[in-house]
């Protein structure tokens, strides 16, 4: 009876002995090094394309971390690989891109940071308002771990350092300069974002769509131009621009299955000069969001058959009815390999607790690249949450004080250390789930 009491305890605590090593293994790193290295990266944020200093340092920490480091793929971006025997190959992918923001968060490593913006031409300040200096540094922390424990796992591991996430350029890019056939392949794709919704050190995954896809559309809207005093001489584009935006309401409205998310946002209306004055063009700027390839077709067909017809009824000749053009930044939805997220689910439950994860919807619609990775050809892939605010940071929000910061603000902050470290644990954890002989 006592000999089977101790092989019960034996067995109990044997299952968080590896999380616990693992914790304590990544916290000492975090308190030697990649604390001051997300100090670094926070304090020196650099705008989309031009992210030179941000890649230098990436190179260099895997480098020294006992990758071979390739520099200048698809731009700024970084590819480090190292091989460990027969097994499969696995992608993990951090963006480093930051924002043309000024940060306000009141930290005392807060962001004071310029550079020239390659889109305007103008001297910005710039900051990380979205939390890739959270995802850079944990893919740093997770480099050290897997090159100090080659023990435990087999295959080749790749890690990915993207520029330009924010403009949807950068993972085109990449694969663009052929990664896939430079480098290889991989069998499995990973990545994380942390948020600032979500409680920190806490994993968020589901299965299916956690990210929408997005379509940058552009309508230009022909006039007759006038006097503002005899509007009847011409024809007024606000006017029908106007009527446009109100009938693109009704796509999501009345023509997409109310289960079927989607999103059809005019952003931008600009036209005219003077009070007195009928323009002869408008230009709407839409941003267009859906998780279905079929939701996709759906808006922009509509978008296009809206704003062409009203032209029409607005008694406009066919060579000056409105134009519909759709960017080339646009990006898929992202879409979870369900059967790989229980697969990780499970391997994040047994090391670090059920606690750790959940499965929390979505509830807006923000894009990511990360699917030009994963399609044509399809990698089974998963991207989940990392939480990066303390929950009392919620409670003071629910009884009544300061809200918690949303992405892209100035007031954006997360907490470092459990938003760091959770991200290397659970990209560890993922990784030997994946890489295990």
């Amino acid at each position: 009876m006592i000999k089977r009491v101790f092989c019960l305890l034996a067995v109990l605590f044997s299952l968080p002995a590896f999380a616990s090593e693992l914790s304590d293994a990544v916290s000492k790193d975090y308190t030697e090094h990649l604390g001051d290295l997300f100090d670094h990266f926070h304090r020196n944020p650099e705008l989309s394309t031009i992210e030179h200093e941000t890649a230098r340092r990436m190179a260099m920490e895997l480098s020294l971390a006992g990758f071979d480091v390739t520099e200048g793929v698809g731009g700024t971006g970084v590819v480090a690989m190292l091989e460990n025997g027969a097994g499969p190959l696995v992608m993990m992918r951090a963006d480093m891109d930051g924002l043309p923001v000024e940060e306000k968060s009141g930290l005392e490593n807060a962001s004071r940071a310029k550079q020239i913006d390659p889109i305007t031409g103008n001297e910005v300040f710039t900051m990380h308002a979205c939390g890739h200096d959270v995802h850079i540094t944990s893919l740093v922390g997770t480099a050290r771990h897997m090159a100090a424990n080659r023990d435990e796992w087999t295959g080749t591991l790749m890690l990915l350092v993207q520029p330009a996430e924010e403009r949807v350029l950068g993972a085109r890019a990449m694969r663009d300069d052929d990664i896939w056939e430079r480098f290889g392949k991989p069998d499995y794709a990973l990545a994380f974002h942390v948020s600032s919704s979500g409680v920190a050190g806490i994993i968020n995954v589901q299965e299916g769509s956690p990210y929408a896809g997005a379509d940058t559309v552009d309508i230009i809207v022909h006039g007759v131009g006038a006097h503002g005093a005899s509007p009847h001489r011409g024809k007024d584009p606000i006017v029908l621009g106007s009527q446009i935006v109100l009938a693109l309401q009704t796509l999501v409205a009345r023509e997409l299955s109310p289960r079927d998310p989607g999103v059809v946002t005019v952003g931008s209306f600009h036209s005219g000069t003077k009070h007195n004055i009928i323009s002869d063009r408008a230009h709407l700027q839409l941003t267009v969001r859906n998780t279905s390839p079929e939701t996709r077709r759906i808006l922009l067909e509509g978008i296009e058959r809206i704003a062409v017809n009203m032209g029409r009824v607005a008694g406009l000749p066919e060579d000056k009815l409105p134009e519909v053009i759709i960017s080339n930044e646009s990006v898929p939805p992202v879409v979870n390999d369900a059967a790989l997220v229980r697969r990780l689910r499970s391997a994040w439950i047994e090391s670090m607790g059920d606690e750790a994860v959940v499965d929390i919807p979505t509830k807006g619609m923000g894009a990511e690249d990360f699917p030009f990775f994963t399609m044509d050809p399809e990698i089974s892939s998963v991207y989940w949450s990392m939480g990066g605010t303390p929950q009392e940071a919620f409670d003071i929000e629910a009884a009544g004080g300061e809200p918690v910061p949303s992405h892209h603000s100035p007031l954006f902050k997360i907490s470092p250390e459990p938003s760091v470290t959770k991200g290397v644990e659970s990209t560890v954890v993922a990784l030997k789930a994946l890489m295990q002989e």
